[in-house]
């Protein structure tokens, strides 16, 4: 029984059927491709993309070298060195993160007390050269200044959710 089963379905070719069958009711349905660089699909205020190093509005930097968020990033990817200011408080002669090493988890963000680093939502960035891989302090801070308005909104719209 089970080899005339198999004859009638290779003579008259029906799993080949079966397959242009979904093929055609797949060329019916609506399209969901997105084309990429014209065309962006929404994203969460929660994205966590490249870092940036926050001011305060009289534009004095946020990170008072605590170290907290290089002893918690999991991938040791943020080397910080710190030296005390004229003003006798502590400020960072250095601070770096290495992209090639971050994992993008955002427990840097979270350990920092004064919101100083955090993650935007920026993903189209790239290094063509060696070395553009580390973050230094003046490259976030120019992150940071340059999308302020973007990440403080994000931080609005998270704040009712912490």
């Amino acid at each position: 029984m089970q080899g005339i089963r198999n004859f009638f379905k290779t003579y008259f070719l029906l799993d080949l059927f079966a397959g242009m069958w979904l093929t055609w009711k797949g060329l019916l349905r609506p399209k969901v491709t997105i084309n990429y660089p014209e065309e962006k699909t929404p994203q969460s205020f929660r994205y966590r993309g490249l870092h940036a190093l926050r001011r305060y509005p009289n534009g004095e930097e946020r990170c008072i070298a605590c170290k907290l968020c290089e002893a918690a990033c999991p991938a040791l990817a943020i080397t910080i060195e710190s030296d005390v200011a004229n003003d006798g408080t502590r400020r960072t002669t250095r601070y770096d993160i290495d992209l090639f090493k971050c994992i993008y988890c955002g427990f840097c963000e979270e350990a920092c007390p004064v919101d100083a680093i955090v993650e935007t939502r920026i993903h189209e960035y790239h290094m063509e050269a060696r070395g553009e891989n580390i973050m230094s302090k003046d490259k976030l801070l120019a992150i940071g200044e340059r999308y302020e308005a973007m990440i403080a909104q994000d931080k609005a719209a998270d704040a009712p959710y912490r």
